[in-house]
């Protein structure tokens, strides 16, 4: 299984930046896991084959680039793009993005070959198809609702919680899960913002050592969702944290389990 976290900043040369402003996993070029970055990083491979848009929660960082991604895809799709999302999340994104105020509501138009995006309603602690993969969706502390993942493709599991602060339930199904290759975890604020951090429903490297504290997990844990204004200090704060097993996030860079 392969997972890459999308660009979505750029230096003053306009090469890739390690600062993340928006979200968007891909996995094996065929699911996107959020669509921060989907319309403007994504590869011409990946637009040709990603059909399923997993949203985790309607945070504009998380959803910015969906409406564009099927606006440039909408004369040549052949299947409409399906959208996995909580009920409440499909909602939100009708009444505040596809709206016709802020974008077409693609979900009332066709092209020639039919419906142009669709959506799939999940529960929490349901497993649901995506392209080639089974996923499970499990509530997390952010925005009401919101969800970490657990993607399997019948050999291997990784998981992706979302943004988050504190909570046990995605924790709990991450240590039973026992092919778990991989974890990607939010970590958004240094240890000294964990006021706003707390306000925010986020962590903090010292908050994430004691959710990682709850279980005992066998795999890598690989940080994302740094604010990127606090890149710095919140990688060198992971830096110091000794008998973990936490790497930070390569911007772009496929890993592969």
């Amino acid at each position: 299984m392969r997972i890459q976290l999308l660009p979505s900043s750029f230096d003053n040369t306009g090469e890739v930046s390690q600062h993340q402003r928006l979200t968007c996993f891909v996995v094996n070029d065929s699911v996107a896991i959020d669509a921060g970055s989907l319309a403007f990083s994504c590869t011409d491979k990946q637009r040709q084959k990603i059909r399923d848009v997993v949203i985790s929660h309607t945070h504009l960082d998380h959803i910015a680039g969906l409406p564009i991604f099927i606006d440039d895809l909408f004369a040549r799709l052949t299947e409409p793009v399906r959208i996995h999302v909580a009920k409440e999340m499909a909602k939100v994104l009708e009444r505040d993005v596809f709206n016709w105020d802020i974008y077409p509501r693609f979900s009332e138009l066709t092209n020639d070959h039919g419906n142009v995006m669709e959506y799939r309603i999940f529960e929490a602690g349901t497993r649901f198809s995506a392209a080639q993969f089974d996923i499970m969706p499990v509530l997390v502390n952010h925005n009401q609702p919101s969800a970490g993942f657990i993607v399997s493709d019948g050999i291997s599991s990784i998981g992706i919680t979302g943004d988050t602060a504190e909570t046990d339930q995605i924790w709990n199904a991450f240590s039973a899960c026992k092919d778990l290759k991989a974890i990607f975890v939010e970590c958004a604020f240094p240890d000294e913002m964990e006021t706003l951090a707390k306000a925010s429903h986020h962590l903090t490297p010292q908050r994430l050592v004691n959710e990682l504290g709850k279980v005992e997990l066998d795999c890598p844990v690989y940080v994302s969702n740094i604010k990127a204004m606090y890149r710095e200090k919140v990688v060198a704060q992971i830096a110091d944290i000794a008998d973990l097993n936490l790497n930070i996030v390569e911007v772009g860079k496929v890993y592969e389990f």
